[in-house]
């Protein structure tokens, strides 16, 4: 069995690369504007933050919780950052990690 991928590659203008992954389905504009646009939102907030990887996985496309999202942060320095999380909707998986991230982002913040 072959596995779809999908590959979106953009460059914020803050500098920062930003690779998002469709694994199993073809991804919407609507959504990767919707994840743009949060990615933008992190970017601001956390300026060492280099390169976001998102991969989004339709698990088993039949049930619900199926949609996957894992979120990669690269800060020079300081390693990586991951989380990934499960969901009824990609928005909500990708929220779900971003917020996940979120506790280990302040540690890095505090540590300046």
């Amino acid at each position: 069995m072959r596995q779809k991928i999908s590959e979106y590659l953009t460059q914020n203008p803050i500098t920062m690369e930003t690779n998002i992954k469709a694994v199993h389905f073809d991804i919407s504009e609507k959504l990767v504007d919707f994840l743009n646009k949060k990615i933008e939102k992190i970017s601001r907030r956390n300026e060492a933050v280099q390169r976001v990887d998102v991969v989004l996985t339709l698990v088993k496309p039949e049930t619900a919780m199926n949609k996957e999202a894992g979120v990669k942060l690269v800060i020079p320095g300081h390693g990586d950052l991951f989380a990934s999380k499960t969901a009824d909707t990609f928005e909500e998986a990708f929220d779900l990690a971003v917020d996940a991230l979120k506790p280990q982002l302040e540690k890095i913040k505090d540590k300046k």
